[in-house]
């Protein structure tokens, strides 16, 4: 009996080139599933991986030279999220330190649903000596490696310790990463003496194969209790969250709210699932949701959850959704997010699922008087968004509102803002006017400072033509600006609109109202009495900025920031857009909805004490949805 024909590569080698022929397709549209890797190398993958890429080539599978091996998973992630989770990007690192720095990326990217593939190196499987260099020695189990930090935050892990252990490991790899409901972060921890191992591997293996991406169905079931409750509901509301742009399911939503008149809110996430001027489309929901939205969701009787994880900002940590009698309808690819707040649910793709609702619901539409109600609530909101982003003097310092107003008046429906963490993401939930499906790109799942500037390079990569602005606080820049070089290197023209208010602006503002009194959140000289209440530091970001490779353009003022912003766009290379704002006047709408932070229950200090009692009043609204 002949054996099937077989090629002679290492572990690396076999793996790199399986990656280079692996494809998805949804509606008939082929990606690469694996459209390039990301890397820093060390003496745990630069003999492996990094041999291997260089055997390869670029043309089958392009490499990245990363900074920061969170940044890179972070690239990964925004490349991923562009690309509505059809082509994914790997990430592969040394052992010890290189693979630690990838957890908190990873569980940025499974906490939102995001394939990247890792590929950290690992310590030696055939241990010829032990321990190596950056080895985690564990007394009691001698098979942990620091890798395994991975594993809670990895969709799929292995440790490939033997070379026939990858061709199942790699199917397995694949399955995830196209699986709507499944995907995330996925490891496959390499030990750098299998990396560098030969082996007689089946052609096969390296044939094209393609993972359909698949649009299940409603059960009809479900479908006809869907239809029942929907018209059953006097008050129904849409939660719209990230599975309808993952789905691409923007027009199956505008089919169904120009047929029934049923208004949608949305999570970070979804913002933009309708286009803002759409008269359904009411903005944001929760904690830094709008008045319109938020009012509605305490009277709804019937709330329709479409891709959405309902996190605690949505629910206003269960205190928002306040009629006796409201019921929750979910409509999630996953089943586990589809049955959350004990809902009917239908499990199945977000624009199929939505497309069948609308056949279904022909002829229902909601009473005129709610429609109504909800557009007049709308234009009252929209009198509040002018409000924020006008500057009544042109020549004044500019609040953070009035920088996202002269950025509002500059971009296109093309553009991508790009922002995950202080006190932006509010602001832009409550007040941004999203004019195309993924112009809101808010990483608000995991909220990860840092998350921005690469996300954006991903976002480059994805779609070229794009015009990206990272928006960036001092304090998320501090913590990761080093992708800078790398869109410089690669010539990427990414815009950083970067806003100087001294220290963690959104965590000052939260540590006042639970009695923490701004303890540790500005960025000054320690005053005479220890504390950090002193001078503003005189860091200069600009000139950091600069050093890295970025073209800087400084405004002090209103009119000066608008210029700045159009030259920007206007550029062909990396710009940055530097900002100091007026943090004394206050220009933000205050929160339309409660969100949850314990406060000290036994407290000395006065602002504590009162603090407390706030939130027992506030917490007594949380109800279990049962």
């Amino acid at each position: 009996m002949s054996h099937p024909p077989s090629v002679r590569l290492t572990v690396a080698q076999a793996l790199v080139r399986f990656l280079s022929v692996q494809y998805t397709e949804r509606d008939g549209v082929r990606r690469r599933l694996i459209a390039g890797t990301w890397g820093i190398f060390g003496h745990g993958n630069v003999a492996g991986i990094g041999q291997a890429l260089v055997e390869v080539g670029e043309d089958a599978m392009p490499f990245h030279q990363g900074r920061n091996e969170q940044a890179m998973v972070h690239a990964a992630v925004g490349y991923a999220r562009q690309l509505d989770r059809l082509s994914a990007q790997a990430v592969t690192t040394s052992i010890g330190p290189g693979a630690t720095n990838l957890v908190t990326g990873a569980a940025l990217a499974t906490i939102n649903r995001l394939p990247v593939l890792l590929l950290p190196g690992d310590s030696f499987a055939t241990r010829p000596a032990d321990p190596l260099l950056q080895q985690l020695e564990h007394p009691t189990e001698a098979d942990v490696s620091v890798n395994d930090t991975l594993r809670p935050v990895s969709r799929y892990f292995d440790r490939i310790t033997r070379p026939e252990a990858l061709i199942p490991s790699a199917l397995q790899a694949m399955r995830v990463l196209s699986d709507p409901a499944e995907t995330g972060a996925v490891t496959l921890a390499l030990p750098q003496d299998v990396q560098a191992e030969a082996h007689d591997w089946p052609q096969e293996f390296f044939a094209e194969r393609v993972w359909h991406v698949r649009r299940p169905a409603p059960d009809p079931v479900e479908l006809a209790e869907a239809v029942r409750a929907v018209r059953a509901a006097a008050r129904p509301l849409i939660v719209a969250g990230g599975g309808v742009h993952h789905s691409e399911a923007e027009e199956a939503l505008k089919a169904l709210v120009d047929a029934t008149g049923i208004p949608v809110a949305s999570t970070q996430a979804g913002k933009g699932s309708l286009r803002h001027d759409h008269p359904a489309d009411l903005g944001g929901i929760g904690h830094t949701g709008t008045a319109v939205c938020d009012d509605l969701a305490r009277t709804a009787d019937l709330v329709i959850g479409v891709g959405t994880r309902y996190t605690d900002f949505t629910t206003a940590s269960g205190t928002l959704f306040q009629n006796p009698d409201v019921r929750f309808l979910n409509l999630n690819i996953a089943a586990f997010d589809a049955h959350k707040l004990t809902a009917r649910t239908l499990v199945c793709d977000a624009r199929t699922g939505l497309e069948a609702l609308t056949a279904a619901l022909a002829g229902h539409r909601v009473d005129p008087a709610y429609v109504t109600e909800y557009g007049e609530g709308k234009a009252r909101w929209e009198e509040v968004v002018e409000t924020a982003f006008r500057a009544a003097d042109d020549n004044a310092v500019p609040t953070q509102t009035q920088v996202l107003g002269a950025l509002d008046a500059v971009v296109g429906d093309e553009d991508v803002v790009i922002n995950a963490a202080g006190s932006l993401p509010g602001d832009l939930h409550k007040l941004w006017r999203a004019r195309s499906r993924r112009q809101y790109h808010l990483e608000y799942g995991y909220s990860c400072m840092g998350y921005e500037i690469p996300a954006a390079i991903g976002v480059q990569q994805a779609t070229p033509d794009t015009p990206v602005w990272a928006l960036v606080g001092d304090g998320t820049y501090l913590m990761m600006p080093t992708e800078i070089v790398t869109a410089v290197q690669e010539g990427l023209q990414i815009n950083l609109l970067l806003i100087q208010n001294h220290g963690y602006a959104s965590i000052g503002g939260l540590s006042e109202t639970v009695g923490a009194e701004r303890f540790g959140t500005a960025y000054r000289y320690r005053a005479a009495d220890g504390t950090f209440t002193g001078a503003p530091l005189p860091v200069d970001l600009a000139a950091n900025a600069a050093s890295l490779g970025m073209d800087v353009l400084r405004a002090k003022t209103v009119r000066e920031l608008r210029e700045a912003l159009a030259t920007a766009r206007a550029a062909d290379r990396p710009t940055c857009v530097y900002v100091e704002t007026d943090t004394a006047t206050a220009t933000a709408p205050p929160a339309e909805a409660w969100w949850d932070v314990p406060v000290a229950e036994v407290a000395s200090r006065e602002a504590a004490v009162q603090a407390r009692e706030r939130y027992d009043r506030d917490v007594a609204a949380r109800r279990h949805h049962l």
